[in-house]
C-alpha cells in the first residue's frame, strides 16, 4: 500500500538554535520512498548524514524567532506486518554483528534488571517469536495507555511501577524485557496509518530467525501501514528533534492517508 504522511512542526527559538532532526524515512527492504518534500521556513543551510543506526539525520541552525519545518512523503509499505510464530531465537554466537548493540542495556531500557520478570512472563513459551509475542500481549494486558504519567526521563522500570504510559513507554518495556532474554530488540519511530489520535508513533522490533519483526503493544492486533522514520536502542537515539539551545515546539500537525 502507498501512504502519504505530512508533518508540520512550528517552533520558537529565543536565539539561533543548532539542531539535528530525524524526519526523513529511508528506503529499504520494508519500505520504498516514492516522493518527498522537506522545507524549512525561513530557509537555512542544511546538511545530512547517516548515523550509526542507519537513520537519515539533518543538521541546520534555526534563527531566532518563529520557524516551520514541513515534511511530506509518499512511501510504499506493507499492508500487513510479518508474523511468524515459528521464528526461532538466534543464538548470540550466530547473531549478525550489527544486532549485538541491541542486546545491551541502554538509558531507558535497563534490561540487566528485568530478566526475572521477563522469565516469569514467558514461562512455558518456546524461545523465539512466542516469547516476544507473549511479552507484547503482557504489556497490552497489564499497562494502561495514559498521558501525563511519564516524562522524558521515564525508563522501562518506571513505567512498570506506574502501570501506565504512552507508546514510547510501552516500546521501552518491550525492548528491555526482550533484551533480558537475549532477544535483540530496538525502538522504532514513524507513522501508523489509522492511528487515533494521529501523531508520530513508537513501537519496537525484535530480531528473530534472521530478520526483524515488528511488535506494537498499543494495538489490539498486528497492523501494517507503517512508515519507519528511525530506529535505535531507545528514545534517546530516535528523537525527531535534538536541539542544542532553547527551542519550544509551539504546534505540531501530523497526517497519514492511503493514496
Amino acid at each position: 500500500m502507498r501512504l502519504k504522511a505530512t508533518n508540520r512542526i512550528e517552533v520558537h527559538c529565543e536565539e539561533d538554535c543548532p539542531l539535528a532532526a530525524i524526519l526523513r524515512p529511508r528506503s529499504g527492504d520494508a519500505q520504498w520512498v516514492v516522493a518527498e518534500r522537506y522545507e524549512i521556513t525561513p530557509s537555512v543551510p542544511a546538511t545530512e548524514y547517516v548515523d550509526c543506526f542507519g537513520n537519515l539525520c539533518q543538521r541546520y541552525t534555526l534563527p531566532r524567532g518563529d520557524s516551520r519545518i514541513s515534511v511530506e512523503v509518499e512511501v510504499e509499505v506493507a499492508a500487513q506486518i510479518a508474523v511468524d510464530r515459528h521464528a526461532p531465537q538466534v543464538p548470540p554466537g550466530l547473531l549478525p554483528d550489527e544486532t549485538l548493540v541491541y542486546l545491551l542495556q541502554s538509558r531507558y531500557c535497563p534490561s540487566d534488571k528485568m530478566e526475572e520478570r521477563a522469565r516469569a512472563i514467558v514461562q512455558g513459551c518456546v524461545a523465539g517469536y512466542p516469547q516476544a509475542e507473549r511479552i507484547c500481549d503482557w504489556i497490552r494486558d497489564h499497562l494502561e495507555y495514559r498521558y501525563g504519567v511519564s516524562e522524558e526521563s521515564t525508563c522501562a522500570l518506571d513505567t512498570l511501577e506506574h502501570g501506565a504510559g504512552v507508546c514510547r513507554d510501552f516500546a521501552h518495556v518491550g525492548v528491555a524485557l526482550c533484551r533480558s532474554l537475549a532477544l535483540p530488540a530496538r525502538v522504532v519511530v514513524g507513522y501508523l496509518h489509522g492511528l487515533e489520535p494521529m501523531d508520530m508513533h513508537a513501537w519496537y522490533e525484535v530480531f528473530l530467525g534472521g530478520r526483524w519483526y515488528a511488535f506494537d503493544a498499543t494495538q489490539s492486533e498486528p497492523r501494517g501501514g507503517r512508515i519507519v522514520v528511525a530506529h535505535g536502542r531507545d528514545a534517546a537515539d530516535v528523537a525527531f528533534l535534538s536541539n542544542y539551545g532553547p527551542l519550544e515546539i509551539t504546534d505540531m500537525e501530523v497526517s497519514v492517508s492511503a493514496i
